[in-house]
């Protein structure tokens, strides 16, 4: 079905499920009483858009704007943005959403989240057929909780792989393209190789996060799932199934990954923004990132410098997903607004600004194409400042050959309504490994797997 009537489809179907019913407070099978929806602002409550002041995402709404005010239906939507990290905007988005101080009719939550906010009574349950075969399956599954959909993913997100070609080649190493095959291993040969002939400014092999924060507990995840096949902290009810030795094997893998000879000290208490600071400050040859760095780094770096591949092993998945507020007085015309924000189309606007889109779609039909505009690049002037390699059709120039295969083989990290607790206990078990007298493997999974019991409840 062509991406217009597709649209117009869920749209209707979306309308006509949340015209009818106006969902109460209580858990998700709560009793839900006919309403209508009350002409208005519909407010989307979101973090940060990566892409700039002006983004892809206020772009998406305004065009939705002008949409609603060509047809004078009477509303509007209104982002709204959170300040903080991940953590604090979660916790801004449940304390609104549980005492109604916000009138939030939309809000955009990390994929590890909706489990707890659906758990919670706090979004509103959504139709099976709310997602498509077009969304990517690895990302489509983040949306659901116990059998049930209570989101649509908006952008999704994976772990990979950025390098420096020209380091490589100062180093005197033939091969400057990493392929989906390299291995930990071949990074470690080619840091030996880097430390014969160290750049100018060169310090360690690599870098990512490891600050006692999420990032910690997505580079562990991604250790773990490398080391164990078919790894999973939990099952599909949120219950503790990890064994003993999958939880040593993970640490070994963790540990090695972040030995010291290969990792810049700066790591340890790195995020995001740091790693990709310490990287483009020339400091290390390797970076594991997310998609949006690919944009941020041509800005200063050209394709002959940076190159960008899968992460080796298997790399977790990430993104935020679209719900619809359980308490919203407009939930029809909120559905209508997710399906405009999530169509075919939109997907690949957000492609085109440097987020990872959720439709194969956008990956891979050149038929598909952003209808906003010149998009977050564009001067006052109306010039390009847009120096990201570009494919053919206009899409960043990995995203079809690296990003979108890493995309349908990446992880999960652990679902679960308790999340918070979890990587909070995982994240300072785990910290223990990066002190100047780190405990044994098996000594540490025995810590480890300890205090998970205590925060997840157990499936054995």
């Amino acid at each position: 079905m062509p991406a217009a009537p597709l649209l117009r489809v869920v749209s209707a179907v979306l309308a006509l499920l949340f015209a009818a019913t106006a969902c109460t407070t209580g858990g998700p099978d709560a009793t839900q009483s006919p309403a209508a929806d009350v002409p208005g602002d519909i407010v989307v409550a979101s973090g940060r858009d990566v892409t700039g002041k002006n983004g892809i995402r206020q772009q998406l709404i305004d065009a939705w704007n002008r949409q609603q005010d060509k047809e004078s239906t009477g509303y509007r939507a209104r982002l709204v943005e959170l300040p903080g990290s991940a953590d604090e905007q979660r916790s801004q988005l449940l304390g609104a959403l549980q005492s109604g101080s916000a009138d939030y009719d939309v809000v955009n939550l990390d994929v590890t989240w909706v489990p707890e906010f659906a758990e919670a009574g706090l979004v509103a349950p959504l139709p099976d057929s709310t997602l498509d075969g077009d969304v990517i399956g690895s990302v489509a599954a983040t949306a659901s909780w116990k059998g049930r959909v209570y989101a649509v993913p908006f952008n999704t997100d994976v772990g990979l792989l950025y390098y420096r070609r020209d380091y490589l080649r100062e180093a005197g190493i033939q091969q400057t393209t990493l392929g989906a095959d390299t291995t930990w291993a071949d990074l470690r040969d080619l840091a030996d190789t880097l430390d014969a002939h160290p750049p100018k400014g060169y310090e360690k092999a690599w870098t990512t996060q490891l600050a006692a924060y999420e990032g910690r507990t997505v580079n562990a995840v991604e250790a773990f799932a490398s080391a164990t096949k078919d790894f999973s902290l939990t099952d599909g009810s949120g219950h503790y199934t990890a064994s003993r030795q999958e939880l040593i094997d993970g640490i070994a893998e963790l540990r090695r990954r972040t030995e010291k000879p290969y990792t810049l000290d700066h790591a340890f208490t790195s995020d995001e923004a740091t790693s990709l600071s310490d990287f483009a400050g020339g400091r290390t040859a390797f970076l594991r990132q997310w998609p949006y760095a690919y944009g941020t780094l041509h800005q200063t770096f050209s394709a002959d410098q940076v190159g960008v591949a899968a992460l080796p092993g298997r790399a977790v998945l990430g993104g935020q997903n679209l719900a619809v507020a359980r308490s919203s007085e407009r939930a029809g015309k909120a559905a209508q607004l997710i399906a405009y924000l999530t169509s075919a189309q939109s997907e690949r606007c957000l492609l085109d600004a440097g987020f990872a889109a959720t439709r194969t779609s956008a990956y891979v039909d050149d038929h598909v194409r952003c209808p906003v505009g010149a998009g977050p690049t564009a001067a006052p002037t109306g010039e390009s400042t847009d120096r990201m390699p570009r494919d053919a059709a206009g899409r960043p120039d990995y995203a079809r050959g690296i990003l979108y295969p890493a995309l349908t083989h990446a992880v999960p990290r652990p679902r679960t309504p308790l999340y918070g607790a979890f990587t909070q206990t995982f994240t300072t078990g785990l910290g223990r490994l990066f002190t100047p007298d780190p405990p044994g493997d098996a000594a540490l999974a025995d810590s480890l797997d300890k205090a998970l019991r205590k925060v997840l409840p157990d499936g054995s």
